[in-house]
């Protein structure tokens, strides 16, 4: 694998370290360091859905949380409809946590966290599920997320530790950020159709350690990102994109730090840094890359920003740098290369897929992508476009894939799937 020296390696070291990962085990969004890195060594290269599959296990209701991968075990969630039909808007439904033997696809156990009565349940993006933050796993903890209707802490077991259900507010599109821990906290954002904040949960009760209103003036505040934590210049920060800038916070009270302006809600994408630089999305309407300076303190709109893309960027996958180059699909498919730190084009290639909603992941050397139709795209990292392979599995794939030595899981709209022998 290859590797850049920035602060950004003291940020994910310390991570990591945090989380308390094996190299191989994939814990929350986007894997260990939380930037779609992995160290799985003999990742799958191809398969089908009558080659190279270990085992395809089905996973009750609908959800498009991504697998989490920690020592012999696959976390996920889901939402359960009451009724055969798992896409039917108003109607009860079970919202649960599953744990995943690893080597046999074989159900541990299915555990109920909340429930969602048909009169509260939300109306959501033809995309979107019930259940779509990824789970988050520390010390044998499994941490999970569903939104306005509450979060949750599991025992290896299956047994719930805690819930906090106090936060409501009203989400539009459903929910799709995910927590991210930092210290001694669980930190995920709330921006639904009025009054946004982001919140800091003691991650061994659920209780609040501190709210924080979002600071923007937007007039649709709706956005679904995951925050990022960084250690940048000596001072802790996470940074949480939201509709019309992304913040800078004091990770221990929230306090915001900077902020950097822009046009756009509906924002998505999880923050990358590197090069001294944060890459940022800024959604709909029109999607932008956006290569940021951080700030020490106040807007820093006017005086920050290094460059920007306007054309072809994401609206919802996450961005994947390795080494000088930033990689990124947008979701109609076209896939860029740029030089990380000034933003130049090395290409840009329609990708062979349809549609894109995961995530990219950097595995064994290879840059993997994974289509809405089950496609997967294998590339070579690189200044040329390069396909290694292309892959079919029946059914629609919006997940992230997630990587381990000699597998591959991903997650389709009705089983898991575990690529390899």
């Amino acid at each position: 694998m290859k590797h850049f020296l920035s602060t950004s390696v003291i940020s994910t070291v310390t991570l990591a370290l945090l989380l308390q990962s094996s190299a191989e085990d994939w814990p929350q969004f986007r894997g260990p360091h939380g930037d779609g890195h992995s160290a799985a060594s003999n990742v799958p290269l191809t398969w089908s859905e009558t080659e190279n599959i270990a085992w395809k296990t089905p996973v009750p209701g609908k959800g498009w949380s991504s697998p989490v991968l920690v020592g012999d075990r696959i976390y996920l969630t889901s939402a359960v409809a009451a009724g055969d039909d798992q896409d039917a808007l108003k109607v009860d439904r079970s919202l649960r946590a599953l744990a995943i033997d690893a080597g046999s696809g074989a159900i541990v156990w299915d555990v109920e966290v909340f429930q969602q009565p048909a009169a509260s349940a939300p109306q959501i993006h033809r995309k979107n599920s019930h259940a779509s933050a990824t789970a988050l796993v520390e010390d044998g903890r499994v941490y999970v997320h569903f939104g306005h209707m509450g979060t949750a802490c599991l025992d290896r077991d299956g047994k719930i530790l805690w819930k906090n259900q106090e936060l409501k507010y009203t989400p539009v599109h459903g929910n799709g950020g995910c927590p991210i821990i930092v210290g001694d906290h669980l930190i995920f954002s709330g921006d639904g159709g009025s009054d946004p904040f982001i919140v800091a949960l003691k991650k061994d009760t659920g209780a609040i350690a501190w709210k924080q209103p979002r600071v923007t003036d937007a007039s649709r505040t709706f956005s679904f990102s995951t925050p990022s934590y960084f250690e940048i210049d000596g001072v802790p920060q996470v940074i949480t994109p939201g509709s019309n800038g992304v913040s800078a916070l004091n990770p221990q009270t929230g306090e915001e730090l900077w902020r950097c302006n822009y046009d756009g809600y509906s924002v998505i994408p999880k923050p990358l840094f590197g090069h001294g630089l944060l890459y940022i999305g800024t959604g709909y309407d029109n999607a932008t890359l956006m290569a940021i300076k951080p700030g020490k303190t106040g807007e820093v709109s006017t005086t920050n920003v290094a460059w920007v893309i306007e054309k072809r960027a994401p609206h919802t996958p996450s961005f994947l740098l390795i080494g000088d180059e930033l990689y990124f699909v947008a979701d109609n498919g076209m896939a860029t290369c740029v030089d990380a730190r000034t933003g130049s084009i090395y290409w840009q290639e329609r990708s062979g897929g349809r549609a894109f909603s995961a995530s990219p992941m950097f595995a064994d050397g290879r840059i993997y992508l994974q289509d809405e139709h089950g496609l997967s795209l294998v590339l070579a990292p690189g200044k040329e476009f390069k396909v290694l392979a292309k892959n079919q599995l029946d059914g629609a794939t919006l997940a992230s894939p997630t990587p381990a030595d000699g597998a591959l899981y991903i997650r389709s709209a009705t089983h898991l799937y575990k690529v390899g022998q």
